[in-house]
C-alpha cells in the first residue's frame, strides 16, 4: 500500500498554526507520522480524509496536553470531563489551566525582609551551613560548663571509655540538669 505523503502535509499544513510559533514545524512533523503510523496500521481499507483530520486533532490536543505537562506540571488529562467541558465553553484553553500550579524561576526576584532585592534561591537553606544561633548557645553553655565535663564530652566524641568516676560525674551532673528543668516547667 502506497502512503499518500503529500495528502498527510496538506492536512498537518492545516493545523500545524494551532500550535505555539517556535513549535508549529515539530507539531506538522508529529501530525505527518500519526497519520503516515495509522494508515500503515490500517492495511487495506483506504484513506478517508474524516479519520485524517480526527487523528490530527488529537494530535494537536496531546501536543497542548504535553505542553501544559511539561510547564505547570498538570495536563488536561487529570481534569473531569466536566471541568474539560467548562474550560472549553469559557475558551480557557490553550491559554489558561484553573489547576495548573505556575512553576517559578530559582533566578526570579524577590524582596527580602529588609526590602532588599535578592534572588528566590538565595532563600534555601543550606543543610550545610551552621546554625548560628545554636552555635553560639553552646559556646555559651561550653564556656560556663565544668572542665570536668568538657574532657568527658571530648572522650565520648573520640569514642574512647569512660572510667567509674567519669560515669559517676556524668551521671550526676545530668540528673541535677534534669531537676532543674523540671522545676523550670512547673
Amino acid at each position: 500500500m502506497q502512503l499518500d505523503w503529500e495528502k498527510y502535509t496538506e492536512i498537518a499544513d492545516k493545523f500545524q498554526h494551532k500550535a505555539r510559533y517556535e513549535d508549529r514545524e515539530d507539531l506538522r512533523q508529529e501530525i505527518i507520522l500519526r497519520l503516515a503510523e495509522a494508515s500503515s496500521n490500517d492495511g487495506d481499507k483506504p484513506d478517508n480524509d474524516s479519520w485524517m483530520y480526527r487523528i490530527a486533532s488529537f494530535t494537536v490536543a496531546q501536543y497542548w496536553r504535553d505542553y501544559y505537562k511539561q510547564v505547570n506540571g498538570i495536563d488536561c488529562g487529570r481534569c473531569s470531563n466536566a471541568q474539560r467541558k467548562k474550560c472549553k465553553e469559557q475558551n480557557l484553553c490553550p491559554d489558561y489551566c484553573p489547576k495548573a500550579i505556575e512553576i517559578e524561576s530559582m533566578s526570579k526576584p524577590i524582596t527580602d525582609g529588609d526590602g532588599d532585592t535578592i534572588e528566590l534561591w538565595q532563600t534555601l537553606a543550606d543543610d550545610k551551613a551552621i546554625d548560628l544561633d545554636a552555635w553560639l548557645d553552646a559556646k555559651t553553655w561550653l564556656a560556663g560548663c565544668p572542665q570536668r565535663l568538657v574532657r568527658i564530652a571530648n572522650k565520648m566524641v573520640n569514642d574512647k571509655p569512660l572510667n567509674q568516676k567519669e560515669l559517676t560525674y556524668l551521671c550526676r551532673y545530668r540528673q541535677k540538669e534534669l531537676k532543674k528543668h523540671q522545676k523550670a516547667l512547673f
